[in-house]
């Protein structure tokens, strides 16, 4: 198919979409899916094929955000939103669309959770019909694929990335450009792109809501990739827990190679591409690249020493470019609008926009894009809402179980890769978990070792006996069984694991202990010394009667 069919294409829907009165975009992301919200599309349809209704369009469509209110229901062109929508009420919503507003599950949108975000990544999402390529090209898909094949070289491609600034958002933060840059520069018999789609962090569903809501946006990124590095092959790795994004990916895969966009001579050049999807076994170190690789491999997904350097030896021995969902998600805009418009958003070093999964104690749980450079206070307060029952804040948890938990005192610092990492925590792939005052912060740093002791590859010593070790302190001090010789046994073990480990998995673990001992170390010594907890949540096997 050519440029000018695919715009053809493109027009066509879009003068479908105006000729329609109005459109009803039902949620049917896995997050309104898990509350019925299949049974409101189907049940819409139903009422709308029973009326003999014309000119009223029914789309099951991606995320549209607002998960804590799902299911949700947008009647454009109206810009209406409605929450917890049920099946029974699908008769007196089609009526509403020719009477008045229905009231009662209005949902506002003039509201700082949708106004204040800036999306970029999730432009499509919510709005187009995730299974319909036709919708995706609509909204200017596969365009910056198109000009990097027939107007720029590989060089032009890779430099626009670089202007950019964009980072990897997979939680490193490694510039993209530079990551492009030596790929394209390695030598070898052959070159492979990988998707790391193995979203595994407690709390986070970033990359998932992107497969499910905009699955050619990601195949867009990875033939650009693919095109800019010199490499005609490429891997979506998944989880195969992520049932509905693997069933989207693969569905835009069979229309990306109908309509040839994929395959042999795409869009009529001398470029040719594919995608494989291999499908990951819910081990949480796969997220590490090397592991990953090894996965794909066939053989068991445990990291392995670095350098090299996948850019250099991933994939059989081959040059490999590995980002994540979210990165390649950024590529089609960045190649649309140009590298300097997309430089031009966030921070001096954190360029651009950052998804999250606000979850946790906030008001507000959902999916979210903001610019990088906004303050934890925005995200949490105005955007998120606050916190339920009027409770008191008391830490965010950023980057999964590699990160830190955030106190109150650095609420209105910036979100940024090198902010967070003086506090102690990291980016990571973009979860946030908000804790009020019920909260014990030892038992959330207990929590999070248990996690990253059961997924442990046990290659390394470090790793494998560490995190156990850790886990069985931090228990110990939970049951208030603990004295001060395990604490300071417990901060002896961090160190030695976060600098002795193999791989990323190792040496982060620490850190939601040691932000925790750095921030609510009183917390502890209420454990230890006076045998309770603070918030109430752990139970002491031993207590004794404090006395003022």
């Amino acid at each position: 198919m050519t440029p000018e069919e695919l715009r053809a294409i493109a027009q066509n829907r879009r003068i479908a979409a105006q000729e329609a009165k109005y459109r009803l975009n039902v949620c049917l992301a896995a997050g309104c899916q898990s509350c019925h919200g299949d049974t409101v599309f189907k049940a819409l349809k139903k009422e709308v094929e029973t009326r003999k209704l014309e000119g009223v369009e029914v789309r099951g469509v991606g995320c549209l955000g607002l998960c804590a209110e799902g299911p949700l229901v947008q009647v454009e062109p109206d810009g209406l939103l409605y929450q917890r929508v049920k099946a029974e009420d699908a008769s007196e919503l089609i009526e509403s669309l020719y009477t008045k507003p229905l009231a009662r599950l209005a949902c506002p949108t003039n509201v700082p959770f949708f106004t204040a975000q800036k999306p970029i990544v999730l432009e499509n999402s919510g709005r187009i019909d995730p299974e319909n390529l036709e919708d995706y090209l609509a909204a200017d898909g596969y365009e910056g694929m198109v000009k990097a094949l027939t107007e720029m070289t590989p060089a032009e491609v890779i430099a626009q990335i670089t202007a950019s600034g964009l980072r990897g958002r997979g939680g490193g933060g490694f510039p993209t450009g530079l990551k492009w840059s030596t790929v394209a520069k390695s030598q070898g018999p052959r070159k492979y792109i990988v998707c790391n789609g193995d979203e595994g962090d407690p709390g986070a569903f970033m990359d998932r809501s992107v497969l499910e809501s905009d699955p050619h946006r990601i195949l867009e990124g990875m033939i650009i990739a693919g095109y800019a590095v010199g490499a005609s092959h490429g891997y979506a790795y998944i989880r195969a827990e992520y049932p509905l994004a693997v069933k989207r990916i693969q569905g835009a895969i069979k229309q990306a190679l109908k309509a040839g966009l994929l395959g042999d001579g795409i869009c009529g050049t001398n470029f040719s591409f594919n995608i494989e999807i291999r499908l990951g076994a819910g081990a949480f170190v796969c997220g590490e690249e090397t592991a990953l690789i090894a996965s794909i491999e066939g053989k068991r997904g445990q990291p392995r020493p670095r350098p090299p350097f996948p850019a250099e030896s991933g994939l059989w021995g081959c040059p490999t470019l590995i980002n994540n969902v979210e990165t390649f998600a950024n590529i089609a805009p960045i190649l649309r609008n140009g590298g300097a418009w997309y430089a031009g958003i966030g921070t001096e070093k954190s360029k651009g926009t950052k998804v999250f999964a606000l979850a946790g104690r906030v008001n507000n749980t959902g999916l979210i894009e903001v610019p990088m450079g906004i303050s934890l206070r925005d995200i949490i307060f105005k955007i998120g809402g606050g916190i339920p029952d009027g409770k008191k804040f008391k830490a965010v948890q950023t980057g999964g179980p590699s990160g830190g938990c955030i106190p109150e005192q650095f609420l209105d610092m910036p979100v940024d890769y090198d902010s967070l990492m003086k506090v102690g925590s990291i980016m990571g792939s973009g979860g946030m978990i908000v804790m009020d005052e019920t909260s014990c912060m030892v038992d959330v740093a207990k929590y999070f070792m248990e996690f990253c002791k059961s997924e442990s590859c046990g290659k390394c010593i470090p790793c494998r006996a560490g995190t156990d070790q850790m886990h069985a302190l931090l228990a110990k001090i939970c049951s208030g069984e603990a004295t001060l010789a395990d604490l300071e046994l417990l901060e002896r073990l961090c160190d030695v694991v976060k600098h002795t480990s193999l791989c990323g998995l190792g040496q982060t673990a620490p850190n939601p202990v040691l932000s925790t001992l750095k921030y609510f170390r009183h917390e502890y010594m209420a454990h230890i010394v006076d045998k309770k907890c603070p918030a109430g949540v752990c139970k002491m096997k031993h207590s004794v009667e404090v006395h003022a």
